[in-house]
């Protein structure tokens, strides 16, 4: 089992910078990946940013040169760099994680992008 808290969401004006932080507990020796997806009202949950084995990432088309997913496995976190932040960023913001064939969940952070 794994435990996911997110922190660092809120509101920002378009242009501007937030981080997002999660912090994992429990069996975290196993996990393999780790990262964000994003909820907007009425939409699908997408994929953000994705950091597997510590080192590969993946990023969504929309975010690419302007977001950073990073791991500090220290502190078994991993972060959400955002800048040039735009309205259509403005989502419910979900730490995953995967151990094997497992997903888990944080229960997510609000990020609102105001023009």
């Amino acid at each position: 089992q794994v435990q996911l808290v997110e922190s660092g969401g809120g509101l920002v004006q378009t242009g501007g910078s937030l981080r997002l932080s999660c912090a994992a507990s429990g069996s975290i020796f196993s996990i393999n990946a780790m990262g964000w997806y994003r909820q907007a009202p009425g939409k699908q949950r997408e994929l953000v940013a994705v950091i597997t084995n510590g080192r590969f990432t993946t990023y969504a088309d929309s975010v690419k040169g302007r977001f950073t997913i990073s791991g500090d496995s220290a502190k078994n976190t991993v972060y959400l760099q955002m800048s040039s932040l735009k309205a259509e960023d403005t989502a419910v913001y979900y730490c995953w994680a995967r151990l094997g064939p497992s997903n888990y969940w944080g229960q997510g952070t609000q990020v609102t992008v105001s023009s």
